[in-house]
């Protein structure tokens, strides 16, 4: 049983929640039974340490069978006890729920992703929020995206709270991370996807529905300033969601999880 909060181990652990350490690390915390159970159900390959309180874990009897399994697989993984204090001191969110891991972190290279002929594929250009990147991630997975690619300054995928943000969808989605946009969008025309923009000076969605069961890259800008002039003429067309009550605009996760849900359901339809 893991008890102090101020070993060295743990303080270890902690810094993780910095970017400057997961950059020098290349590793990266999850929080929660909900994150560590779909690392280890879906990539348990990457799962390096695991520490979990001991009510936690009876609470969560699959997740004990899943560590087994997972060291089947991956003799290096390491899981301890550890008590609710030492769980506080490793996490970065107040709520960890009794378990806190150590992940690898194993982004997709970009050419991989546009050499397996893609049907969606979401790219997030200067996305600054974590919670808006951690919810796109997320609705890509439930949409059945390809890929989630990240472009310019758009925020670590590994912040604590963009991992939360997406419930583990981190571990089913492939995505690729400091691309550029420009190179994006040429290898996706030379894959035979078309590039669209979600942009309020856009198209009205519904002109464009009938092409939106081609193969399709969505690229989503910043919350703020949306997607610069330079940005929106590198894309095939923009594209906007009409505002039928007196909102002043949409969210950008709720925006983007409605461009890509029309455009799954052209794709499965045609």
């Amino acid at each position: 049983m893991l008890d102090n909060p101020r070993a060295a181990r743990v303080k270890t652990i902690r810094k993780l929640s910095q970017r400057n350490e997961r950059r020098d690390t290349g590793r990266f915390l999850l929080e929660g039974p909900q994150a560590v159970r779909e690392a280890l159900t879906y990539r348990p390959e990457l799962v390096e340490q695991l520490f979990a309180t001991p009510t936690a874990l009876e609470k969560h009897g699959d997740i004990r069978t899943l560590i087994t399994d997972a060291q089947a697989q991956n003799p290096d993984l390491e899981w301890d006890y550890a008590d609710e204090a030492v769980i506080d001191a490793m996490a970065d969110t107040v709520t960890p729920q009794g378990f806190v891991a150590v992940a690898r972190q194993n982004p997709t290279a970009l050419k991989d992703i546009f050499a397996n002929e893609p049907k969606l594929v979401v790219v997030c250009e200067e996305v600054r929020d974590p919670g808006n990147l951690g919810t796109i991630i997320r609705a890509a997975d439930a949409a059945g995206a390809d890929a989630v690619v990240l472009t310019g300054r758009t925020v670590d995928p590994f912040n604590p709270k963009v991992v939360r943000s997406t419930t583990g969808s981190l571990f089913h989605v492939p995505f690729a991370v400091d691309a550029d946009l420009g190179d994006v969008i040429g290898r996706a025309r030379g894959a035979g996807v078309q590039v669209l923009a979600a942009d309020v000076k856009g198209d009205d969605i519904l002109a464009v529905r009938d092409g939106l069961a081609a193969p399709t890259a969505w690229v989503f800008g910043n919350e703020a300033r949306g997607l610069t002039d330079e940005a929106l003429g590198l894309v095939d067309r923009a594209v906007r969601l009409p505002i039928y009550g007196h909102a002043e605009s949409l969210n950008l996760a709720t925006a983007a999880s409605v461009c890509l849900y029309e455009t799954a359901f052209a794709q499965r339809s045609a």
